[in-house]
């Protein structure tokens, strides 16, 4: 029997600041079958005909770019992440007047069965389809790689043109990481008089022994300051990481007792070394922890944990960092100065801890526990019958609830707006399958594929591939409807990875809790907002009362603007854009 169609409605609330995307329009499908042309003369003349162009004085990018068509392109253009819509925009950044173009060459990348020229689905429903290409890029600075998708122009004659160009930069010439057929030999032969070891120079290079001057300094030893410190040691760039942590990988290490990564093991590997092909699907906290200290160790990172940044200043004449560290080494606490040329903030996606201070009776609470869900460590032992609320709807809201109850607490889950719901099967099965799956290219070439679409046009791709995961999910998301809980499909309905770019959040992967929550195993408070705490209960806005042993306040974070104004002060975190969650219409969208 077919199920019952569920409706959920869109949800646009953002955040301040931010705005609400324009999909893009899908071209005209072409009423001719595409399946007899060859995929391989379509991109070769198409990579072709845009070679003459870029050398060209003439601008013919009319014959190239359909009239709605978008370039995304990281840093191959410009020194910035830029996606450029619109022929005419498309043409007035090839085409700069006196000033030549950076790009120089690009040519078709057939040297996997991936990669090479194929037909292929441009939208989600595969009604339209077009030719797909892997590119390597070539710039007056550097190389890269890239990916372009072609479709016939139904109002000029079915002319194959781009309704999508992708490039990024990843290499500089004279700069080529040390990898591979440059990587370092490990050893000097020969007679060398007091030459340090390999364990010698590594300590020294660790603990920034003179002459060693970090030229970046890295706050954050989590998966983003790890990557980076990798990318820049590849590069020759010495890098220093710092952490307030105890060890590498407490940033997760020390989160709540039951975590366990709600992505999959396919999309979240790590430069230069990938999880082994035993990897669980989804990572375990303190695995994921054991993994980053590893992979510290085993690229030769340099890590400070136990470290906080005291003071900071930057000199415009000498366009360097001045900054003091304090560092606890086997309880002895030492004080270092040094002067980068850049800082990295890598202290996570997230802010400071959202906790809604401003509620009254808080102080007043006479229960076992109230905290942020960022300090919560797991249930208590015998705790069976206890009465635990979590104010927040979304995945650390979820996944404590889910705790509580298998260890036998009475639980009620507070909702105050709608929360987007999607299993995660779905979407590893709709959104992920044949590119971040078992059999889905290397992650590298994932990659390309993902990063390749412009917002606006994964907007518009992901309102469909949200319905196909409504459809299976449908009986799931009816029965938590009839339970109170409050569902949204995210921003113009366009699903979990637009709602995440949009605000930060707002979304749960169900593992589990869903069930319990349909089944009335967990209970919800949907639609109000608290009043007051009072010793041992909470008071809503509807005039109700909730009696409660422990609060847990999955409220989320603040923007991570807030925490480079904790570290650096107003005056720096005021010159900083791109640090907040959401669309902020930086040129990217």
């Amino acid at each position: 029997m077919a199920t019952a169609a569920v409706e959920i409605p869109p949800s646009n609330h953002g955040i301040p600041g931010s705005h609400m995307l324009v999909h893009a329009n899908f071209p005209e499908v072409s009423p001719k079958p595409l399946e007899s042309i060859d995929p391989q003369r379509v991109a070769t003349a198409w990579v072709d005909a845009f070679n003459d162009l870029l050398h060209s004085q003439e601008d013919v990018t009319g014959k190239l770019f359909l009239e709605e068509s978008y370039w995304r392109d990281l840093l191959c253009s410009t020194w910035d992440f830029h996606t450029f819509r619109g022929r005419s925009k498309i043409s007035s950044v090839l085409k700069t007047g006196d000033k030549p173009c950076r790009l120089r060459e690009l040519k078709i990348d057939s040297n996997s069965d991936v990669k090479k020229p194929t037909l292929s689905p441009v939208d989600f429903n595969g009604s339209l389809k077009g030719v797909q290409a892997f590119l390597t890029v070539e710039t007056d600075a550097g190389r890269g790689r890239g990916l372009v998708k072609l479709v016939p122009d139904i109002k000029d004659g079915g002319n194959w043109k781009a309704f999508i160009l992708f490039t990024t930069l990843e290499e500089l010439k004279g700069h080529e990481e040390s990898v591979c057929t440059r990587r370092p030999t490990g050893v000097e032969h020969g007679a060398h008089p007091g030459r340090l070891n390999w364990q010698q120079r590594r300590d020294a290079e660790a603990n920034c022994e003179a002459p060693f001057e970090p030229t970046v300094l890295i706050i954050g030893a989590g998966q983003g300051g790890l990557t980076v410190a990798a990318r820049l040691k590849q590069l020759g760039v010495r890098a220093l990481i710092i952490d307030r942590n105890d060890r590498v990988g407490d940033n997760w290490r020390n989160r709540y007792h039951q975590l366990v990564l709600h992505d999959s093991v396919w999309y979240d590997h790590m430069p230069y070394l990938n999880f082994p092909p035993n990897w669980p699907v989804f990572t375990p906290k303190d695995k994921l922890a054991e993994w980053f200290e590893t992979y510290a160790k085993a690229l030769e990172l340099n890590v400070w944990t136990k470290t906080n940044l005291t003071a900071s200043s930057w000199d415009d004449s000498k366009h360097q960092w001045t900054v003091t560290l304090e560092r606890e080494i086997d309880g002895k606490v030492d004080n270092r100065t040094f002067h980068p040329r850049h800082i990295v903030q890598a202290t996570g996606h997230s802010g400071e801890p959202y906790f809604p201070s401003h509620i009254k009776g808080l102080d007043d609470f006479k229960g076992d526990r109230l905290v942020h869900s960022s300090k919560f460590t797991g249930p208590q032992p015998n705790a069976k019958g206890k009465k635990a609320v979590i104010v927040g709807s979304c995945n650390s809201a979820h996944d404590i609830a889910q705790d509580y109850h298998a260890h036998g607490y009475d639980v009620t889950m507070v909702q105050r707006s709608s929360t987007l719901v999607v299993t995660c099967d779905s979407l590893i099965d709709v959104d992920m399958k044949g590119v971040y799956s078992e059999d889905g290219p290397p992650v590298e070439d994932a990659d390309i594929l993902n990063l390749s679409t412009p917002n606006p046009v994964l907007a518009r791709y992901k309102t469909d591939s949200t319905l196909a995961i409504n459809r299976l999910d449908a009986p799931l998301l009816l029965s938590l409807q009839r339970a109170g809980f409050a569902l949204d499909n995210g921003p113009s309905s366009a699903g979990i990875f637009m709602k995440y770019l949009h605000r930060g959040g707002g979304y749960y992967i169900d593992v589990g809790c869903s069930s319990l929550i349909a089944s009335g195993q967990i209970k919800i408070k949907q639609g109000v907002e608290i009043s007051r705490v009072n010793p041992h209960s909470i008071s809503f806005s509807d005039n109700s009362e909730l009696e409660a042993d422990e609060i847990v306040f999955a409220t989320g974070f603040q923007n991570m603007k807030e925490t480079a104004r904790v570290v650096f002060g107003n005056q720096v975190a005021g010159k900083i854009k791109g640090l907040e969650v959401g669309l902020m219409g930086y040129g990217d969208e």
